[in-house]
């Protein structure tokens, strides 16, 4: 019924699929507000917010220590 043609830029596959599924779902509701019910039951109008974390510093990573010697 529709026809879709996107662009994504950033992230990796997954998010980047996600972000498009998140796109359309929100663009369907402009369209037919009365899917609100269904596609909110799903969970396609909710944002993935996982965000990385920030690097610490004394760390290697956010949360990976750095190598430790005994001798």
């Amino acid at each position: 019924q529709y026809d879709v043609v996107c662009t994504v830029s950033g992230g990796g596959l997954s998010g980047q699929a996600g972000a498009v599924r998140h796109g359309i779902s929100k663009a369907l509701l402009n369209y037919e507000p009365d899917l609100r019910p269904v596609l909110k039951s799903n969970g396609f109008l909710t944002r993935d917010s996982r965000v990385v974390e920030r690097k610490k510093y004394g760390r290697a990573k956010a949360r990976r220590s750095f190598q430790f010697s005994k001798r």
